[in-house]
């Protein structure tokens, strides 16, 4: 087995891992209602229900029913034929949403700006995606731009000396907007190829939190119109429905224009993703399933699918 096949075996057992909590909220009642009766309307009904309540989202949930009650309600069906409907139909809705992140190396710096709530990662997911961007051969910088907390300061100063990226930042209470200006111009100067700019979380029900992450992009674009070049929502997958809410007010605030999903190891929640992407149709670049560097991956609809229903990809 070569680096790379062990590498994705390495990533599909952690996936898998991490979304058991998911797959068995959602497999374990489908399966208790197929073995003990036939798949008549009030079976396709409450697998519905099932569907809905594991998060998948009503449009999705709808599809798999209708997959399932095809020409199957005489015959019955096997728990194996139900896990391969459902990793099919939620496959089919989040493949056009799988899309990687890429960097254009026509602009210098590539300029990310991460937003999300209070908790959902945002700052462990810079230190990532930094990590990686270093592996691939980029120069990065941060930019510490949540000046509410002490705290992610420090969480983003000790990212930048793991990955060898400088960190702008200033004390704790500063202004973020000034901070991430000299942050758009040190890395100009410095011919940086990626600057990741850290925010506050901030509640998506707080106008004049989201009105300071507004004028962040503001200002940003005083230096570079086109900047920032992408805005990442770092979504927690803990919090379920909530993360509907949450893409909606932060796309209407500043164009999100792609998703990270965390915490996927921590929830029996992991269905919301395929709501969102249902919903939404915002690209889904990375989900994270742990702690570690390596538990952040690019999103893949297969893998994710399979992973969610109970298949052994």
């Amino acid at each position: 087995m070569n680096d790379s096949t062990a590498e994705t075996k390495n990533w599909w057992q952690r996936l898998a891992g991490g979304l058991k909590r998911s797959s068995t909220a959602l497999s374990a009642p489908l399966t208790d209602l197929i073995t003990k009766r036939k798949l008549d309307p009030s079976t396709i009904a409450e697998i519905h229900d099932v569907l809905t309540r594991a998060d998948l989202g009503l449009d999705t949930a709808g599809r798999i029913a209708a997959a399932l009650g095809e020409g199957r309600y005489a015959a019955g069906i096997s728990p194996e034929e139900v896990k391969a409907v459902v990793a099919a139909e939620i496959e089919k809705a989040l493949t056009p949403v799988a899309q990687p992140l890429v960097v254009d190396a026509t602009e210098k710096p590539f300029v990310i700006l991460v937003a999300g709530v209070n908790g959902s990662g945002k700052t462990t997911t810079i230190g990532k995606l930094a990590a990686k961007f270093r592996t691939e051969g980029h120069t990065v910088m941060l930019a510490a731009g949540d000046t509410f907390r002490a705290a992610a300061i420090d969480q983003l100063k000790i990212w930048g000396e793991r990955t060898g990226a400088p960190v702008i930042a200033r004390e704790a209470g500063g202004d973020a907007a000034g901070l991430v200006f000299d942050a758009v111009r040190a890395a100009k100067d410095r011919s940086v190829d990626v600057l990741l700019v850290d925010t506050a979380g901030r509640l998506q029900n707080r106008t004049e939190l989201m009105q300071e992450l507004q004028k962040v992009v503001r200002v940003i674009k005083k230096i570079d119109p086109s900047a920032p070049h992408a805005v990442l929502l770092v979504l927690d997958a803990t919090v379920g429905q909530n993360a509907l809410s949450q893409v909606e007010i932060f796309r209407k605030a500043v164009g999100v224009t792609g998703l990270v999903m965390t915490k996927l190891d921590g929830t029996a929640r992991g269905g919301i993703l395929v709501a969102l992407a249902a919903k939404f149709q915002v690209p889904v670049h990375f989900i994270g399933v742990g702690e570690g560097v390596d538990d952040l991956a690019p999103f893949s609809a297969r893998d994710f699918a399979h992973a969610i229903a109970g298949i052994d990809s």
